[in-house]
Parts: C-alpha cells; sequence; structure tokens
C-alpha cells in the first residue's frame, strides 16, 4: 500500500486521536489547528491560584476500549483519580440541594421521587414497548412513556442540562444514547436490559473510573500531541481548499503572521465543527451545498461561571460531585460542580472553587448578557442554594457562543451530507463531535 499524504483539519481530541491513527497506517499527516494551542475545547488556564478547566472537567473511562487506548499511548498512568466522594450527586428539589439515590434502599429514603414517582418507576418492567419503536422519538417522550413524568421532570431534564446544555424534547433518543434505544427494542424494558446485559456494554470494565490530569482536562490533547512524528501545524487558519484533478486536494492555510502556506496532498480530513465548515472557500469538488446542511448543528451558548470562596464561607460540606437543577425549578442556572472536591489542587489551600453553568438551550438569553451579570446570577444562585456567607475572592467566567453540538432531529440528515461528500469527492471525509456525539470516548480512535 503506497504511502498517502494526509492533511487533518482541528486539533483537537478527535484531530489528534485521527492523526495518530493515520501515522500507524503509515501516511504522512500534517495537522493544522487555527488556535496556537492544541485542544479544542478541552482548555485548561491557571489564574490566582486556581485550575480551570473551559470544557469537559473529566473523562469516564469505562469501557476496555477507552482503558487500552489511554494505556496504549501511556496516559493513563499520568490520570488522577477523582475524590471518592464524588460518586455523590445532588440535585435540586422544592429550593433544597438534595442527595440522588445511589442504591435501592437511599432510593426508597429518597425524596428524589415522591411516593407515586417511585411507584409508576417501579413498574417499568411491565409497560408495553413502543409498537413501532419509532427512531425519531425524542429523549422526552421515551423517560415519559417507560419512567414517568416525575423521572422526566426530575431526573433526565437536569441530567440533559448537564451533559448537553440542552432538554430532553431536542434530543432524539437513538443518538444522543442508542444503548436505551437498543434496549428497549431488544428487550422491552431497561429494567430487563440491565438484568440481562443490554443496557451495558460488552466491553465493559468491571470498575469505571473518572480522571482527570495534574494540569486539567488538556493535559490530555497535549500529551497525544507529543506523540506525533511530526508536530501539528498551530495558529494557520484554513482559507481555500481546492480539488484539483480528481485526485488531489490543494489546502490553502494562512498563519498568524498572514503568511500563506499552500499544500497538495491525497486525502483531507475534517474534525472541525459543522459551521467552521462554511468560512473554507471550497473549489472544484461535487454537492458543495451540503456544507449547509452540515451547518444546522445546534450548538446552544453556554457560560461557565468560575468563582473561588474561603472554605469557611460555604456552609455546604462539597461532598460530592456538585448538582444539577432541573427547568421545572426555575432557576437561572443548570447546576454547579463543586470542582475543588473533585480532583486536588484545583483551588488554594482551605479555598474551594465552584464552577456554575448558564445559558444553554434553557436560557440562551443570559449568555447575552455583560460578564458581571451572568457571574452575579451563579453567585446569587449559589449563595442560596448552598449556604454562602460572604462575596466571592475569585471570579472568572469563559463563554462558548456555540457549545455542546445537540443530537436532534437534524441529525440524521447531517449524517447522509456528511456521507454524500465523501461518496462524491475522493479523498474527503468529515467527521466530528456534531455528528458522533459529544462524549470524549467518541473522539478517541484506536
Amino acid at each position: 500500500m503506497s504511502r498517502k499524504k494526509v492533511c487533518i483539519l482541528g486539533a483537537g481530541l478527535s484531530g489528534l486521536s485521527l492523526a495518530l491513527s493515520q501515522e500507524r497506517k503509515g501516511n504522512q499527516v500534517s495537522l493544522f489547528e487555527k488556535d496556537l494551542q492544541v485542544g479544542g475545547v478541552l482548555q485548561s488556564i491557571k489564574s490566582e491560584g486556581y485550575l480551570l478547566d473551559y470544557g469537559a472537567n473529566t473523562l469516564s473511562i469505562r469501557t476496555k476500549n477507552t482503558e487500552n487506548y489511554l494505556k496504549q499511548h501511556k496516559i493513563l498512568e499520568h490520570a488522577l483519580d477523582a475524590n471518592q466522594e464524588c460518586s455523590k450527586r445532588f440535585i435540586v428539589k422544592k429550593n433544597q440541594v438534595i442527595s440522588l439515590p445511589q442504591g435501592p434502599l437511599s432510593f426508597l429514603t429518597s425524596s428524589f421521587l415522591s411516593p407515586l414517582g417511585k411507584m409508576r418507576l417501579c413498574i417499568e418492567p411491565f409497560i408495553a414497548r413502543k409498537k413501532d419503536n419509532s427512531p425519531d422519538e425524542t429523549m422526552a417522550s421515551f423517560v415519559k412513556r417507560r419512567l414517568g413524568k416525575q423521572a422526566l421532570d426530575y431526573g433526565a431534564n437536569p441530567f440533559i442540562g448537564g451533559v448537553y446544555a440542552s432538554r430532553p424534547e431536542s434530543l432524539i433518543l437513538k443518538h444522543a444514547f442508542p444503548s436505551l434505544y437498543e434496549t428497549e427494542r431488544k428487550f422491552g424494558s431497561i429494567f430487563w436490559g440491565m438484568i440481562r446485559g443490554g443496557i451495558q456494554p460488552s466491553e465493559k470494565l468491571p470498575h469505571s473510573r473518572l480522571v482527570s490530569f495534574n494540569e486539567g482536562m488538556q493535559e490530555l490533547p497535549k500529551r497525544l500531541a507529543e506523540k506525533l512524528s511530526i508536530p501539528p501545524v498551530l495558529g494557520c487558519e484554513i482559507k481555500k481548499i481546492e480539488f484539483k484533478n480528481k485526485s488531489k486536494w490543494c489546502v490553502h492555510g494562512e498563519a498568524k503572521d498572514g503568511k500563506i502556506k499552500e499544500e497538495l496532498f491525497d486525502q483531507v480530513i475534517s474534525t472541525l465543527p459543522s459551521h467552521a465548515l462554511l468560512k473554507i472557500e471550497w473549489i472544484g469538488i461535487n454537492a458543495p451545498h451540503l456544507f449547509k446542511t452540515l451547518a444546522q448543528t445546534f450548538h446552544p451558548p453556554l457560560a461557565l461561571c468560575f468563582q473561588g470562596f474561603k472554605r469557611q464561607q460555604i456552609q455546604h460540606p462539597l461532598d460530592g460531585f456538585g448538582f444539577l437543577v432541573p427547568e421545572k425549578e426555575k432557576r437561572k442556572i443548570l447546576g454547579t460542580l463543586f470542582s475543588s472536591t473533585l480532583f486536588k489542587n484545583r483551588a488554594p489551600k482551605n479555598y474551594a472553587l465552584l464552577t456554575t453553568f448558564v445559558g444553554g438551550e434553557r436560557n440562551p438569553e443570559l449568555c447575552n448578557l455583560p460578564d458581571n451579570k451572568i457571574l452575579e446570577y451563579a453567585y446569587k444562585e449559589n449563595k442560596k442554594l448552598l449556604g454562602i456567607e460572604g462575596k466571592p475572592t475569585f471570579e472568572h467566567i469563559k463563554l462558548w457562543p456555540k457549545s455542546i453540538p445537540i443530537p436532534d432531529s437534524t441529525l440524521d440528515a447531517r449524517i447522509k451530507a456528511a456521507s454524500t461528500l465523501s461518496i462524491k469527492n475522493k479523498g474527503l471525509q468529515i467527521l466530528g463531535s456534531h455528528l458522533n456525539g459529544a462524549p470524549l470516548p467518541n473522539c478517541m480512535v484506536l
């Protein structure tokens, strides 16, 4: 097999992983990144003794595939395990932060659901499967149908708000949670699927791990970048891509100093966000209108509010991962992570760091407010719920105008568009989280 010259766009986790995969195949890889650092949305910064993650705060190692990937690249040995307390999760109900049940006994005694809500949950095995098993069913419809309205309002809704910054009404079940979709189709019930192993990945580890790194989550893409034979080309924005003579791709990039770089490739693989593809001038390709279909991806805006306090200012023990807020509670935040509880060295000694999420599909208008106003909303909500006395000693905000791509009703058309572009244009491949999902393990290719 002849050695190919491969151009990869975007040095996020997907791009880096693909670059390593292509190198293992013996290909010559050039990886281009517009920013001056690798990682994409996985960004970590230090400020005033605090360590802040702008993207994912943790990586969940649940399968052997994920574990093997990290071992293969000698990254697992650098992983930092989350504090054991983080298995405890909280939710807001009736203006109180309550602990979510962690087992059958705590489920029975918890106020998470009413007695009627618990009874509704218990009859799930006896609920008939949907006859047509609609591939377009939303997460909201599925949960309400199988588990009841309370499970939707106080389970699925806050969970989706925390994971996707979205609503369960917007997510298509088969795309967002394919294991649930397949479990009902195969076993007729979530409960029976769990009993028979239908909801469990075939390569599931005996015990899952929640990890980060001493330098924050950006350490993961940085370590992957170090494994490449040819370092990524940073600070280079791709302006134009031209398909020449039905065999070669001419890629035009512009560096931060204005210098233009041109190079011919056998193959172009994009891991860029779908909206970034519209900013590239595509010449000589078939079906360029399909890039507009890809750009239909919905990314709700999201603000991350980082606030530090003296530990004694907060009455809550912060003995868990954090809390989520159901939409039914009508608050201006989606939830708050207890970041300094999650991992060591996230805050100075005797201080606590809270990371609060504002906006999303639920309240997108809040992300248009001045930074100080968004931070004020985060502080006021946490003050009420966690019993905070006095003002924060540290504040920082990160705004993502386009945050997590949503697997909504447009995803089937977007997947088809990406496939058609690859079929009609030899050597072109469109990949990324806007097609295969936001969870980090989806971005890592062995």
